[in-house]
């Protein structure tokens, strides 16, 4: 079985100032974050700007990073498209580039659409058609649908359908999900900001985008919990929660890839119509990080 436990870092896609996809850089990125005893990584996520590539760039995105990421680091793809046939073709992709998961983020362009039903029967399709694990995404913030807990246990019920990501950040649905769904089904916080809650009721991990600028202070959450020393786990949870904030819904991809650039790894540029952080944004960002570095002698 695939065993999520740990923490992921939703990688970024590196651009050149062309905005054009550089191989190199995330190869760098990849194998700088393998220094620290993360479980594995995710390609082509929200942070991933996965929205901004095409099919064709998603298929190097892929290809280049298992080319980097060590066997014993999980690799997971995010395949979600707005098409079942389109999820579909990603997701066979992610199998032949060697992903062990693909994290699949639900249509949304045709809200008043996508109903209990009809989201059922789209990952039921995927999960069907894939020789990997599949793993249901839950972003409301992004795509304006917050799956609820019975249609999430609904599609749960596929034999290949393995765990939920989850950045609405609901502990009560969450918990909901973990004493209601199948055996072995496995939930992972998709923010830091609730890595702890998640965690104490039976989250196993998290995917985290802080985790690619703070990867020692999110292992060090976790390993604090499951070491059951939990007042020290909260303290360091609540000393994170501004930073996290900081580089996903207040200043997002572009202020994570500032901070990047700033730690010598790589953050380049997000593709338009994502701007450049402001020099205000990158001096809050670089201010907090220096102070959580500070305060955790990083």
């Amino acid at each position: 079985m695939l065993k999520l436990n740990g923490i992921f870092p939703p990688v970024t896609t590196p651009f050149d100032k062309s905005e054009e996809f550089k191989p190199d850089a995330l190869h760098q990125n990849l194998q700088q974050l393998a220094r620290y005893p993360l479980a594995g990584f995710l390609l082509l996520g929200s942070n991933g700007e996965a929205a901004m590539l095409s099919q064709k760039e998603k298929f190097s995105v892929l290809h280049t990073a298992r080319e980097a990421v060590l066997p014993d680091k999980l690799m997971l793809a995010g395949t979600g498209c707005e098409s079942t046939r389109e999820t579909i073709i990603l997701t066979k992709e992610a199998a032949r580039a060697g992903a062990d998961a693909a994290v699949v983020l639900n249509p949304s362009f045709y809200k008043s659409q996508m109903d209990a039903e009809t989201l059922r029967a789209h990952y039921h399709s995927v999960a069907d058609a894939s020789t990997i694990p599949i793993i249901i995404y839950n972003m409301p913030q992004n795509t304006g649908i917050d799956l609820s807990a019975e249609t999430i246990l609904n599609i749960a019920r596929h034999d290949n359908i393995v765990g939920l990501k989850d950045s609405g950040g609901d502990i009560q649905k969450l918990q909901n999900i973990v004493s209601n769904s199948k055996q072995n089904f496995q939930v992972l916080a998709g923010s830091a900001g609730f890595l702890l809650p998640a965690l104490q009721i039976g989250a196993v991990g998290g995917i985290l985008a802080l985790a690619n600028i703070a990867p020692q202070v999110c292992l060090k959450i976790y390993n604090l919990f499951v070491e059951n020393r939990l007042d020290d786990a909260f303290v360091l949870q609540q000393e994170i929660v501004e930073l996290n904030i900081s580089v996903t819904r207040k200043w997002g991809v572009p202020a994570l890839k500032a901070a990047l650039d700033y730690l010598g790894m790589y953050g380049g540029v997000s593709r338009k119509p994502l701007l450049k952080a402001s020099e205000d944004a990158i001096g809050t960002v670089i201010m907090l990080l220096e102070k959580l570095q500070k305060e955790q002698q990083i």
